[in-house]
């Protein structure tokens, strides 16, 4: 056979031909690049027994043992293994090629009967050259230990939380955590059955959480695998987190072993959590089974604990803003961090926030400058006071996920313009000025300053009194309750495609 053409990642085929596309190595980047190329069918062989389809193309998913296909015959399309059984290559053909022609008439595949599909587009080297390799290589992690600053009088604030065995906490959950973009939308559907029938199986939490994402093919090692475990970890191990399970698709680069061995690298015994296989546990109905029952026998039947007054030094806050802060608002939002830190509580602010920006901010902390990060980008915080999370990207979604990873409890976002989507797991007030941006956008805010008619003073009383409605769980964020959020880990300076 002649190789015709070959094209850059998703450029339109031209006309008939034999194309060879440059691409990553992933299986769901690669066919995302291939369906912007123009093909309207898809063919996935794999060993293991891939579950993957995409949503508007039909996916064939071949499987090469009959072993595996015993396994997962109800979630495959194509037994190639058949010819190791003896069946001929030209049978095996002749069905395949007639199944093809049934599906591109109109037919169901496996895949779009179930419902069950997944994108991922290709995602590069955001240092697009080596001139800072070694800088960005050598730089040194950050210690963990809080920053210094101003710290307010103590605060009367008071908000009612949970008795946990680690302190206390705003909520209490059962969280499914998938290791591969490709378990993701399996968490998705174990999570909503279990609070669909939360009356009789949430036991002592109060509701079902996953994270889907786009990762684990994606991790490309080193650095970038850093980011990725290490965000992951403090997720599992967030005051939040009740019981967890690890989803695995069974052939991805993060998986459960992985994750087992990245939990005792960080001291964390890995018989806390569950694990579950998609591949390994018989496909997506018995994986299903098995998380459920997993869920059922660890909670048990006892309600979540009554909750208890507490004071700020019980609070856990991420401070984010996006685009400017007016002086009196940077103010404000200084003052309710040294407060809580005053008090003996913790408040993460990603070195992006546009607030270390604003002089007003520095000066109310007490900071000649912006601070250098105390934590690195999703790194537990584990010693109360004022800390700046290392941030290796730019996009809101991948910041807010890497705060979620330090164990902050609730987000307080000043955002100029569009709303931002929220954390799955972690409430997300959102708050914006008065201005022209802010008005088109007030109806999806939790509320909206008036800079020039309150003072700063007021404007901290007041999102301090937000804060802890939302932290004794009387007031739910307006987009966290219309489920506009997204959970995005990031591949960092370093991370590249496999």
């Amino acid at each position: 056979m002649c190789l015709d053409y070959v094209i850059d990642y998703g450029q339109p085929m031209t006309g008939p031909g034999f194309y060879f596309m440059d691409s990553p190595g992933n299986d769901l980047e690669s066919i995302a690049g291939q369906v912007a190329a123009g093909c309207n069918m898809i063919f996935f062989i794999t060993g293991n027994g891939s579950i993957t389809n995409f949503p508007f193309v039909p996916t064939i998913k071949f499987i090469t043992t009959t072993g595996r296909w015993n396994l997962l015959s109800n979630d495959m399309d194509v037994n190639a293994g058949r010819y190791q059984d003896g069946t001929s290559l030209d049978e095996l053909g002749k069905e395949t090629f007639t199944y093809t022609v049934d599906v591109a008439a109109g037919m169901l595949s496996v895949g779009e009967r179930a419902g069950h599909s997944q994108v991922s587009i290709w995602r590069d080297w955001r240092q697009t050259d080596g001139s800072r390799l070694e800088e960005l290589q050598s730089r040194p992690k950050p210690g963990g230990v809080p920053i210094t600053i101003n710290q307010a009088e103590a605060s009367s604030a008071r908000f009612q939380a949970l008795p946990t065995e680690r302190g206390f906490a705003t909520d209490q959950v059962g969280l499914i955590v998938p290791t591969s973009l490709c378990s993701s939308q399996i968490a998705l559907r174990i999570a909503s059955g279990l609070n669909a029938r939360a009356s009789a199986s949430q036991g002592n939490v109060l509701r079902f959480v996953a994270l889907p994402h786009t990762e684990g093919c994606g991790t490309s090692g080193g650095d970038n695998e850093e980011l990725y475990t290490r965000t992951l970890v403090g997720h599992l191990v967030h005051p939040f987190v009740k019981e967890a399970v690890l989803l695995e698709h069974g052939c991805e680069h993060t998986h459960n072993d992985l994750m087992r061995h990245v939990l005792k690298k960080h001291g964390i015994d890995p018989g806390r959590f569950g694990y579950a296989s998609i591949q390994m546990d018989g496909g997506i109905e018995k994986v299903v089974d098995k998380v459920e029952r997993w869920f059922a026998e660890r909670l048990g039947a006892e309600p979540p604990a009554e909750r208890r007054e507490v004071g700020l030094e019980a609070l856990s806050l991420g401070i984010l803003s996006v685009r400017r802060v007016s002086g009196t608002v940077a103010w404000a939002l200084a003052r309710i961090a040294a407060a809580i830190v005053g008090c003996g509580g913790t408040v993460v602010i990603p070195q992006n926030a546009s607030l270390f920006n604003s002089a007003e901010f520095l000066e109310a902390l007490g900071l000649q400058t912006p601070p250098a990060p105390s934590l690195d980008y999703g790194q537990v915080a584990d010693q109360a006071g004022l800390h700046v999370m290392a941030t290796p990207t730019g996009h809101t979604v991948e910041t807010l996920t890497g705060l979620g990873g330090t164990g902050v409890q609730i987000i307080l976002a000043h955002v100029e313009g569009p709303p931002l989507q929220g954390h799955p797991m972690i409430p997300v007030i959102q708050v914006t000025t008065h201005t022209k941006a802010g008005r088109q956008f007030h109806e999806d805010m939790d509320y909206v300053i008036h800079p020039h008619e309150t003072g700063s003073d007021q404007i901290s009383a007041e999102l301090m009194h937000l804060l802890c409605e939302t932290a004794s769980h009387t007031y739910v964020p307006k987009l966290c309750a219309a489920g506009y959020t997204d959970f995005q880990l990031t591949r960092g300076l370093l991370g590249v495609s496999l």
